[in-house]
């Protein structure tokens, strides 16, 4: 169908609505060019801008990627939580020491476990209250007339007295695993375990062992008591060379110390008087001892001259038995002579002569030591 428009007649135009002919397009208004710089700039604006975003994105992702790199101390080990797991198995779980990577928080938590250090707690439920300047000081409680027990720690020791008891426990973790996982607070559970075997020792000794006179014997007993809960508790340490302080309470500390002081001097006479009888039983055992060579001395050399007489007799008798009066005259003059040799003066009777006149008196005759006879 054609538009009915197109068979209506042409309606004459007004001059002053005459219109021109159209001119060729014209370039289009400083407006319009204005408006499309704006245009680029902001389009370059907004590239700039994107760069400068993904620039900085970038930088942030790699801070992000590289805040999970950490560094295990050489005296500790660390453990990797992935989200609340550790990672690994067994062994595995443990970092050595040296750099490592983990994602950032909360994805990843490291935990850190101390293995090359020597740790200590101190037991103090047996000890008395001190203020921090008399620590600082060193100082003991004055004598309050009375136990505080609201205040002051104590153990009960097997007699009935009441003494004071600390420990300081040192010791290093050897599973640890098992010490940061297992248990909640290593540190409190040792703690308790300490507190309870002052408790322990204290009730199988007495006062007096406990304060002065065996004071090792505590310690082994309190030390002995703690190793022994740690094993079955395996809480995943070693314990070290500890140390056990007692004292007596202040209020009765010159009375402790009276009944130590007359021990002693009881023991100090008691020493000297052991000493004396073991000087006296040694000069005893010595001079018995003397006595019993000096007779067996003189038994051998009575036995050495009977035998010697023996012998000399059985060797005469076969001479005697052959002719009796020879042998006398034979001993007459042995003896004779040895008697003679042996005398420096001589005096000879003759047969016929019943008297015989000496002078005793007279001087005695010297004669110089090279003179021989």
């Amino acid at each position: 169908m054609s538009d009915p428009h197109d068979h209506l007649p042409p309606v004459p135009e007004h001059p002053e609505h005459r219109r021109e002919p159209a001119a060729p397009a014209a370039p289009e208004p400083a407006p319009a060019v204005i408006e499309d710089s704006s245009s680029v700039a902001l389009s370059e604006a907004l590239a700039s801008s994107f760069r400068v975003v993904k620039f900085v994105m970038s930088i942030l992702v790699l801070v992000f990627l590289l805040s999970g790199v950490f560094v295990v101390k050489p005296n500790e080990v660390a453990v990797l939580l992935r989200l609340g797991r550790p990672v690994g198995v067994g062994e595995s779980q443990l970092l050595k020491p040296g750099w490592h990577f983990a994602f950032p928080y909360p994805i990843d938590e490291k935990v850190r476990i101390p293995i090359g250090q020597s740790m200590a707690i101190t037991s103090t439920t047996g000890w008395h209250v001190q203020t921090a300047e008399e620590i600082a000081a060193g100082l003991e409680p004055q004598p309050r007339g009375s136990l505080s027990p609201e205040v002051d720690g104590y153990a009960v020791s097997a007699d009935g007295n009441i003494i004071h008891a600390r420990a300081t426990v040192r010791y290093r973790i050897t599973d640890p695993l098992s010490y940061e996982f297992e248990f909640l607070n290593v540190t409190r559970i040792l703690t308790n375990v300490v507190n309870n075997a002052l408790i322990y020792a204290a009730s199988r000794m007495t006062a007096d062992a406990i304060l002065y006179t065996d004071k090792a014997a505590y310690r082994d007993l309190v030390l002995g008591r703690v190793a022994q809960k740690v094993s079955d508790l395996r809480l995943g340490i070693a314990l070290e060379p500890s140390d056990v302080e007692t004292k007596a309470p202040a209020d009765v500390r010159p009375a402790f110390e009276q009944v130590v002081a007359a021990s002693q001097d009881r023991s100090r006479a008691v020493r000297t008087a052991e000493g004396d009888r073991d000087e006296l039983l040694r000069k005893a055992i010595g001079e018995a001892q003397e006595i019993t060579n000096r007779g067996l001395s003189a038994s051998n050399r009575l036995v050495s001259q009977i035998e010697s007489e023996v012998s000399r007799f059985n060797d005469l008798l076969p001479h005697y038995r052959r002719d009796r009066d020879l042998l006398e005259q034979r001993l007459l003059l042995t003896t004779v002579g040895r008697v003679l040799t042996n005398a420096n003066d001589k005096f000879f009777q003759p047969p016929r002569v019943d008297e015989l006149r000496l002078q005793l008196s007279r001087e005695p005759i010297t004669r110089p030591p090279a003179e021989t006879r």
